[in-house]
């Protein structure tokens, strides 16, 4: 069984080969994993594992991160195939634009899937649940009858949950007897839900503003009931839950973490900025590397973080308890 999807730049005879399968895979992508760090750090600073072993685990950790996201982008490559090519730049990729096999591309899928799972059980109990809601995720998002980036909204929410997956992937790895705190996990998964939906309204102008809004409603199904003004708001929203669950956070456990939330508000506003802009880059996170001044920002936010991790501040436990000025009344 073979498919091409012809676009206007490809010719619909060209066969794949095998570097155009590897492709698939997007190796390029693993940047991403970035957000598997402050699992890592926060696991160490706030339940003081045993280190016994962890390089071993990272190795292995990551390397399951890596196969387990590659399966997951075999798969939706493969299945979205006839509706990328209606999108200006993924009308590009391999599956669009080759003549491809099905039996290769389910192989890599199921050799990525398998032995993501199997590194993932070498490395802990709970790295191993982990890996296998990894895996779990790409199916819902990905595969029918569920297909959730057809759906509004559940599109950007069930993409952004490999956001907290990701952290946990990096919590699981030194730390095996413990989940990381619920307003921990929430805020970043609307972080997460900030910066996909980011992207749908760097999408939606990018491709309105060009081929036309009829383009994006064929393109993907979700695109049919989102506007300029309801992807705006529904960022809008995302960072602000993202706030406020991080506020939770900070003061459960890390106080301290309050005098990094310039950065982070500043980071937020920056990348909304971004989304605003022609052929913006959040149209394609992995490659956000490129833009400096985020990166600046970023690394100030991260060197800030970790420094705060190590550093207590006991005059900001003040912001923890309540005060009040009072007023007294002079009467005569």
């Amino acid at each position: 069984m073979s498919s091409a999807i012809p676009s206007s730049t490809a010719a619909p005879d060209t066969r794949a080969r095998f570097s155009d399968y590897l492709k698939m895979a997007r190796l390029d992508h693993m940047t991403k994993h970035v957000f598997i760090l402050p699992g890592l750090v926060l696991a160490w600073v706030l339940r003081d594992p045993s280190l016994e072993g962890v390089w071993l685990n990272i190795l292995l950790g990551f390397g399951s991160a890596v196969l387990i996201a590659s399966a997951n982008y075999i798969i939706n490559e493969w299945l979205d195939r006839e509706f990328d090519a209606f999108h200006p730049d993924k009308s590009k990729r391999p599956a669009v634009n080759m003549e491809m096999s099905a039996l290769p591309v389910y192989g890599g899928y199921a050799f990525c899937s398998l032995a993501g799972i199997a590194l993932g059980w070498l490395v802990g109990p709970v790295f191993f649940v982990t890996t296998l809601l990894f895996w779990l995720s790409g199916v819902i998002y990905n595969v029918r009858p569920i297909r959730s980036k057809d759906k509004a909204y559940l599109d950007v929410l069930s993409e952004s949950l490999n956001n907290p997956i990701r952290l946990m992937l990096g919590w699981g790895m030194i730390e095996h007897g413990s989940v990381a705190p619920a307003s921990l996990l929430l805020a970043y998964w609307m972080g997460g839900a900030f910066l996909m939906g980011a992207k749908r309204l760097s999408e939606y102008r990018e491709i309105a503003a060009g081929p036309g809004v009829g383009v994006l409603h064929r393109y993907r199904r979700s695109f049919q009931h989102y506007t300029e003004e309801r992807l705006t708001i529904s960022v809008f929203v995302y960072a602000l839950l993202a706030l406020l669950l991080i506020g939770f956070f900070l003061v459960k456990y890390r106080i301290e973490y309050l005098i990094a939330c310039p950065l982070i508000i500043a980071m937020f506003a920056h990348y909304l900025g971004l989304s605003m802009r022609s052929g913006s880059v959040a149209q394609k996170p992995e490659k956000l590397f490129r833009e400096k001044r985020l990166m600046v920002i970023s690394g100030a936010t991260v060197v800030a973080l970790v420094v705060l991790s190590f550093v207590n501040i006991p005059a900001l436990q003040g912001f923890t308890e309540p005060h009040y000025i009072t007023v007294t009344e002079n009467r005569r």
